[in-house]
């Protein structure tokens, strides 16, 4: 943290020391304080003075035009010019922003001002501002916090970024003041059937609505794409799947728990006062800047009822092959299978490794109004234009078998089959490709040689499986380093040699630079931001039609696959972590034989 100090008083509810702001006839100009901290030469001091002389603009407006020095620089030599105080906001750890200092001014003012607070130290509250200078709003805050404010010179860039950065990882102070209300209201013992009514009118209030909207306009801001709300002995805490990875981010009291529970269930369209059996349901929130879909899956265990919330905004697209991150020989390998009208691919991988977002880019790239397009999924999760998208229902005995019968009456050109689950959903798939139908689907392998042996498993014909499977694409999803903060670093040797092992021909004959990422506020400290894949395309090839045939093993096709060009998942992801990509750990992590 840089600090400039001064010595004398504002007049501001006699402020510190340290919030003093005065000039006098000896002070030093702008460009004279620049000098002084080796920002400026003489010669450029002194060409800034003429200038200013013979055009009338004043120094800053010539250091800016001519970018002798920086913004901050510039904002530096000011706070030293006029005894205020500059903080550093990127050197301020997360412990310093806590929620008990950010809650004292709320996200709207702070924008609006554009200034956040950053340090309380008893009665004192130390705040940065683009323009401390502004007495009114200084008056302001210290009449809302009831707080003597320090105030310091920040850079307006870092202000808005820290407003975006720290305010999205903490509750607000609307959720604060709402669990003490909510609290207030509930007993904390078991509820009795008399007090029922009085709860079910408790959770349409204000508080517990406003906790639930909190929650997940916490989620929209951190891109989460998962909420946990999960009951524990003594508290309740609610987690974010973030770029895959489940971080614990809110602890709430364990008396609120049933109210905020029922207000989702209400939401959702879900029985509230049943508690012993899992439920689903859905409902949409909408914020400032989206639309969100939302899939609500509830579970009754030991200590109450879990409820995990999936996000599907409603505005976003599929995102193209090439954003997913295929390329070179796997995306040409897809590509020229798409071509072809008849015939079945499928996409192999555990679940949340990205099956269902490749299909729908795959559909969005193919889609016009030349195609018809029949979709059977469980859920439908995003909508694609021109598809006609079906939601598998079982209660009623919509399957995906029964789906798959009543499109081949549909005059159908391409049909997505969410996922083959079964011997009979496997039979209709292939024989639907082989009538005519382009057919895409996913199954659960770890590879896309395991997806053959699979299926045989099922009890499908091998000459059958032969004559249907143009391609099968297996798939992982892993963390992308942050771009703001990684680094580059030398391997060791044995790590250079254990990448090249692994490349075989792939290998670059470069010298090899790795990465990683030192963490930071755009991505919250973690080091990544946002996801990639990493794939494998497996043509069936006339040798891979032979090896099914004789019901040869998984292992048996992968090593026929890579001898006709396939890359490997783990090459792939190798060849990223060289580009600096990802780490060698998150491809392990996810790719690990």
């Amino acid at each position: 943290m840089t600090l400039i100090n001064g010595t004398c008083d504002n007049g501001l509810r006699s402020a510190p020391v340290a919030d003093s702001y005065c000039m006098d006839e000896s002070q030093l100009s702008l460009i004279d304080v620049l000098e002084q901290d080796g920002k400026l030469t003489p010669q450029q001091v002194s060409a800034i003075k003429l200038e200013s002389i013979n055009t009338g603009q004043t120094s800053e407006k010539i250091l800016t035009e001519r970018s002798f020095v920086t913004l901050r620089d510039i904002v530096q030599a000011r706070a030293k010019m006029l005894s205020i105080p500059f903080i550093e906001l990127q050197q301020i750890q997360n412990e310093a922003m806590s929620t008990e200092v950010l809650n004292l001014i709320p996200e709207q003012v702070a924008r609006r001002y554009k200034l956040i607070p950053f340090k309380l130290e008893g009665e004192v509250l130390s705040i940065a501002m683009a323009d401390p200078l502004d007495l009114q709003v200084a008056q302001f805050i210290e009449k809302k916090t009831s707080k003597r404010i320090v105030r310091y010179f920040g850079l307006e860039e870092d202000i808005l970024k820290a407003i975006s950065d720290k305010y999205s990882q903490n509750l607000t102070t609307e959720v604060v003041s709402a669990l003490k209300e909510v609290a207030l209201g509930l007993p904390d013992e078991k509820i009795s059937a008399s007090a029922e009514l009085d709860r079910t009118e408790l959770i349409k209030e204000a508080p517990v609505a406003n906790i639930v909207t909190q929650l997940l306009e916490y989620a929209v801001k951190t891109k989460a794409s998962d909420i946990h709300v999960e009951p524990e002995d003594t508290q309740t805490r609610v987690r974010y799947r973030i770029d895959g990875i489940l971080h614990e981010k809110i602890i709430l009291p364990k008396k609120v728990h049933e109210a905020v529970i029922s207000r989702i269930k209400i939401m959702s369209g879900l029985k509230i006062d049943e508690r012993r059996l899992p439920q689903d349901g859905r409902f949409t929130f909408s914020d400032a800047n989206n639309d969100i879909d939302l899939r609500v899956s509830s579970l009754p265990t030991i200590f109450g009822e879990k409820i995990v919330m999936r996000l599907l905004p409603k505005s976003q697209k599929p995102p193209t092959l090439l954003e997913l991150g295929l390329r070179a020989s796997a995306l040409k390998g897809l590509e020229v299978q798409l071509t072809r009208t008849h015939g079945i691919i499928l996409v192999c991988g555990p679940t949340g490794s990205g099956k269902t977002t490749t299909l729908y880019s795959i559909l969005s790239k193919l889609s016009s109004s030349k195609v018809n397009i029949l979709t059977i999924e469980d859920p439908v999760e995003y909508h694609i234009e021109g598809a006609n998208q079906v939601q598998i229902n079982a209660t009623i005995g919509l399957t995906f078998a029964a789906a798959l019968r009543s499109f081949l009456r549909q005059d159908p050109n391409i049909i997505l089959v969410g996922e083959i689950r079964d011997a009979e959903t496997s039979e209709l798939a292939i024989q639907a490709a082989l009538t005519g139908h382009q057919v895409f689907s996913t199954l659960h392998t770890n590879s896309a040689s395991g997806a053959l042996p699979r299926l045989l498993d099922m009890g499908m014909e091998p000459f059958l499986l032969a004559s249907a499977v143009n391609a099968i694409q297996g798939q992982r999803i892993l963390r992308k380093l942050c771009e703001h903060c990684r680094y580059g670093y030398t391997p060791p040797d044995e790590i250079i040699q254990s990448i090249r092992t692994v490349l075989g021909n792939l290998a670059p004959k470069t010298t090899y630079q790795l990465f990683k990422g030192k963490g930071c506020n755009e991505c919250g400290g973690l080091g990544f931001l946002g996801r990639v894949g990493i794939y494998e395309v497996m043509v069936v090839t006339d040798k891979i039609i032979h090896l099914t045939l004789e019901r040869a093993s998984a292992s048996e096709i992968e090593k026929q696959a890579i001898a006709d060009g396939m890359m490997s998942m783990k090459q792939d992801g190798y060849l990223k972590v060289l580009e600096g990509i990802t780490t060698l750990e998150e491809v392990l992590r996810v790719a690990q034989d």
